[in-house]
């Protein structure tokens, strides 16, 4: 299962951010996972906790926002979303096409907890 090593690197990238901060404790982490990126959202979501127990993210909310497959055709300049086996462009049918979304996994914010000086 390697949502585990992912959730590490999560919770170590999400605890720099919050020592940075002088935060008391992670509220919230929001993340964004394509639908080619290799991550299983649930698994992800279901380990998470485990990890993040006796850490200032302990008991944060893991928001997963599931990212679809979009190809971008060069023939005919068409953005399109794909399947995960997408055979090309959904317009003109042209098998030239790039990979524009899909593969990511970012944090896209994390909501900190700072108490007032």
């Amino acid at each position: 299962m390697h949502e585990l090593s992912i959730a590490q690197a999560l919770l170590e990238q999400v605890e720099a951010a919050a020592a940075k901060e002088k935060s008391t404790r992670v509220v919230r982490v929001i993340i964004a996972v394509g639908a080619l990126s290799g991550v299983e959202p649930e698994a992800l979501r279901s380990i998470f906790p485990l990890v993040a127990e006796e850490t200032v993210a302990a008991g944060a909310e893991l928001v997963i926002e599931q990212v679809a497959t979009r190809v971008k055709c060069r023939v005919c300049g068409q953005e399109s979303t794909a399947g995960n086996y997408f055979v090309g462009c959904s317009t003109c049918d042209s098998k030239d096409v790039e990979l524009v979304a899909g593969r990511e996994l970012n944090i896209k914010s994390i909501e900190l907890e700072v108490e007032e000086r």
